[in-house]
Parts: structure tokens; C-alpha cells; sequence
């Protein structure tokens, strides 16, 4: 990728926030991308607790919209959702198959897997409206969460 090419990308992706910091696909099947990295991502409180490592912290989408998850840090992560939740747990509710990319779908449950330095997650369809709490395996009690709100 030419350096032009990647300055491009990244404003483009800048530009699509809102003032709230919140991306928004405007129809179906648009792409979004949330970064992972627990160190530039500092916690915030969001109405479901906590957040922090994932940016933005409450990422809005259409549904239909293709959701993939980049590590932007130097240390693996995952992003693997809490089913059934609606506040962040005390505690890790992960289990170690959260290690394991797995899903693609938010209604349907999803891990990244062990994301490595630099790598993406399998792409995610926002299928169905509802609010998708997700946070890391590794670095839960960082507090490494967030969520992506399907509308």
C-alpha cells in the first residue's frame, strides 16, 4: 500500500465518526472497522460500564453492516462476545475457547481468536438489531471492552 494510499484510508475512516466518536454505516452491508489496542485506548465509562482497549468504545451499526477488528498493538488480543449481557461482568466471563476464532455473526456469537500484533479478525455481520457487548480474553479486567449497537 502506497503511504498516499494509507494516509487516505485512515482519513477517510476518521471522517465517518461522529462528533461522539461513534462510526455509523449509513445502509447495509458497509464495512466497519474497530481498532484493538489496550495501549492508546484509554477506559471510559459507557452505559454498560467500563470500556477501554477498543476504539470507539460503543461503535453504532446498520444492520447488515461487515464489522472486522484490527490489532493496531503490540501484543495479542481478542474480541469475543458476552452473550446475553447487558453490563460489562466483575469478571472475565471468558473461557479459553475464546482463543479460537470462532463465528460470524453478532447474534450468533463470535471470537477473533487470538489476534497477533498486526492482524485482523474474520469479518462480522451485524445480522440482527441489539446491543453486543464484547471484550478481550486476555485483558478483560484492563478494562479491555466494549460495544457494537446494531440498529
Amino acid at each position: 500500500m502506497s503511504p498516499r494510499y494509507g494516509i487516505a484510508l485512515t482519513l477517510s475512516l476518521l471522517t465517518a465518526c461522529t462528533a461522539g466518536g461513534i462510526p455509523t454505516s449509513s445502509g447495509g452491508g458497509g464495512g466497519t472497522t474497530i481498532q484493538v489496542n489496550l495501549t492508546l485506548s484509554q477506559p471510559s465509562k459507557t452505559p454498560y460500564g467500563q470500556s477501554g482497549g477498543y476504539t470507539p468504545p460503543i461503535t453504532t451499526v446498520a444492520v447488515g453492516t461487515q464489522i472486522r477488528f484490527v490489532n493496531t498493538d503490540s501484543f495479542p488480543h481478542t474480541a469475543t462476545l458476552i452473550p446475553n449481557a447487558t453490563q460489562f461482568p466483575a469478571g472475565s466471563p471468558f473461557g479459553v475457547s475464546a482463543t479460537m476464532q470462532h463465528g460470524t455473526s453478532l447474534s450468533g456469537g463470535f471470537s477473533s481468536g487470538a489476534m497477533q500484533a498486526g492482524a485482523s479478525s474474520q469479518t462480522i455481520t451485524a445480522d440482527r438489531p441489539g446491543t453486543y457487548l464484547f471484550g478481550c480474553f486476555f485483558h478483560y479486567g484492563a478494562p479491555m471492552r466494549a460495544a457494537i449497537v446494531a440498529q
